[in-house]
């Protein structure tokens, strides 16, 4: 993997620095433009600023962190603080002094590049540059770095805001959690798709992220949901183009098919691995188990089983739920996650319309709900007898025990007589 030389002078004091600084960078890395295809494109002729130029304006309230500090912050990296393993390396919960020294202690995750792992320098690059440039309240935010080349060998680190209730993933397949409410899975989707949205046309440049799942959606502690993970985000094709040509990355069950095929990427390709996470909303499954029978081992398609209009839906609605969730939400919720896996890309909405269509569903899932509590609700008549006194109605229920006493003797009565009569007709037949 080809390196960088990231800081253009060392010389300088860490209060002068602000953050990592590309002293060589090949244009192909966030456009991902080479000796591939041009055709027309629907991106504006206008000469955008790349990554690079928006990352040198915007980035200057990222903190430079000493390896040290953040050894201290993490009691020397200790296990029992390690919260997280990824491709990158570990995460720890620490807690830094605030930047003007001032107040208590803030808590915040730590994240260490593994010499060993599967991401490594370009990826960290990326993840700064990327964090340092956009600001969204459904996009994790980067605290600052640390980037230390010493006796320990290189470090790389990177410091978010810590987010207490770890992941999407953790909530929807870890049996140790409380299954996620209906309402609350609603919310949580709703929040990543406007993180999506944002990233693809909220920007001066197009963002793919390239690595939409479970995992990347964290949650903080009133379960809104905030994007993480940008080591693999890239920037959008430049006027001219209609994708980025690069290396198929991501993960497996997430990819789209044709971006796996071509390995060209566009913000249709976060849509596709859009549509599998709202399936997994909806079903409690994963993408991809392998301890699955082998005709539910795939969930896109075991699914196809169970066609949103069809009687048989309901047999995909994550059992957890216990049905406590608005099955004809769940059905237009399939049906938006059918359109975002449309074989083809051009087929697929844009996530600005997701969006949209996301608030109409939860909209009409809250009316309904509204409609059906009213539907319970206790009439006046209910209500009038429920404030009669006690012993009122003590006497109600009495009278009812002895009427129907009475109904019974009577019968009894009437059957007796009429055994009677019977006795006298033979009694003259004979």
């Amino acid at each position: 993997m080809k390196c960088f030389h990231y800081f253009k002078d060392k010389s300088r004091s860490r209060q002068q620095r602000s953050a990592p600084e590309l002293k060589e960078q090949s244009k192909s890395d966030y456009s991902g433009s080479g000796t591939h295809r041009i055709a027309k494109s629907s991106c504006s002729e206008t000469s955008a600023r790349r990554i690079p130029e928006l990352y040198e304006e915007k980035a200057r309230n990222l903190r430079d962190f000493s390896f040290s500090e953040l050894r201290h912050a993490t009691h020397d990296f200790d296990r029992l603080l390690r919260i997280g393993e990824g491709g990158f390396g570990s995460v720890y919960k620490g807690s830094i002094k605030p930047a003007d020294g001032k107040g208590d202690p803030i808590v915040v995750a730590i994240k260490k590049l593994n010499k060993d792992g599967l991401q490594g320098h370009k990826q960290w690059v990326a993840e700064v540059q990327f964090l340092g440039v956009v600001e969204h309240p459904n996009l994790v935010k980067l605290v600052g770095y640390c980037a230390a080349d010493g006796e320990r060998g290189i470090q790389r680190l990177l410091v978010y805001e810590f987010m207490p209730n770890k992941s999407l993933e953790d909530h929807l397949f870890n049996r140790a959690y409380p299954a996620l409410p209906w309402k609350t899975r609603l919310q949580i989707i709703l929040g990543a798709a406007q993180g999506l949205a944002y990233l693809h046309e909220g920007l001066e440049i197009q963002v793919i992220y390239r690595d939409f799942k479970t995992s990347n959606v964290l949650l903080d502690e009133n379960f809104k949901p905030k994007l993480s993970d940008f080591g693999l985000a890239r920037e959008g094709p430049v006027a001219g183009r209609t994708h980025v040509s690069t290396a198929v990355m991501g993960t497996n069950g997430y990819a789209a098919p044709d971006y796996i095929e071509t390995g060209h990427l566009t913000t249709k390709s976060d849509v596709w691995s859009f549509g599998v996470v709202l399936y997994e909303i909806i079903t409690g499954r994963r993408s991809l188990e392998r301890n699955r029978p082998r005709a539910e081992q795939k969930l896109l398609e075991w699914v196809k089983q169970f066609p949103p209009d069809s009687k048989k839906f309901g047999l995909t609605i994550d059992p957890r739920l216990e049905n406590q969730y608005s099955i004809a939400a769940a059905r237009k919720i399939a049906r938006l996650a059918d359109s975002c896996l449309m074989k083809s890309a051009k087929d697929r909405p844009k996530m600005t319309q997701v969006v949209e269509s996301l608030k109409q569903i939860i909209q009409d899932s809250d009316e309904e709900a509204t409609i059906s509590k009213e539907s319970f609700e206790p009439s006046e008549t209910d209500s009038a007898d429920s404030s009669k006194e006690p012993n009122q109605l003590e006497a109600t229920e009495s009278w009812k025990r002895r009427m129907t006493h009475l109904a019974k003797l009577g019968e009894h009565v009437e059957g007796a007589s009429r055994r009677r009569f019977m006795i006298m007709q033979r009694a003259k037949v004979a």
